[in-house]
């Protein structure tokens, strides 16, 4: 949202078939077999981006983002789901990582409050409500080069190696932010 005239995906509830899609899969962290072609709607025109994300946080990543990945061997990482972005010809895709981690480390985090009995949402009890200032503990992390920590699903880990490559070719919309 810092780039002035950027553009602003939104999450469309069907494929290219008019067949249902769930826009809750993608963070689940679990490779999809999907038959259609995600569609992603265009909430705001502006500025094309390599990286972005819909209103409800799915990964759409343009064709330039899928060989940096491929070249550094991540493809057991993450999947790319072909997607259709509404009034773009470019190919794009929905980066699906396949991995979560138990390793936010609550303590050096600012704030943690977790789903508790008296909130009434026994779906997400034990779950994290809300994390500010994240910290994770990359000794929980598995050695991932991409992950989303478990139960705060609405960001993406990457490690340096994969800040570095992105950086390295100009690829648009990110922000990394040490966690």
């Amino acid at each position: 949202m810092r780039i002035p005239g950027r553009w602003v995906l939104s999450q469309l509830d069907v494929d290219d078939r008019g067949q249902p899609m769930d826009p809750w899969q993608f963070d689940q962290g679990e490779r999809l077999e999907l038959e259609g072609v995600q569609m992603i709607g265009m909430g705001q025109p502006g500025i094309a981006l390599d990286f972005s994300t819909t209103e409800l946080a799915t990964p759409v990543v343009s064709g330039r983002v899928v060989p940096i990945f491929e070249r550094l061997g991540l493809l057991d990482e993450v999947q790319f789901i072909p997607a259709r972005v509404e009034g773009q010809s470019e190919p794009y895709f929905i980066l699906n990582t396949l991995r979560t981690h138990r390793c936010i480390d609550d303590a050096r985090c600012e704030e943690v409050l977790y789903w508790r009995p008296e909130d009434e949402r026994p779906d997400k009890l034990g779950k994290y409500r809300n994390v500010v200032g994240l910290k994770v503990d990359p000794s929980r992390a598995g050695g991932a080069d991409i992950f989303r920590p478990w139960g705060w699903t609405g960001v993406l880990i990457v490690s340096e190696r994969v800040k570095l490559a992105m950086e390295a070719e100009g690829i648009t919309g990110t922000l990394f932010i040490e966690a």
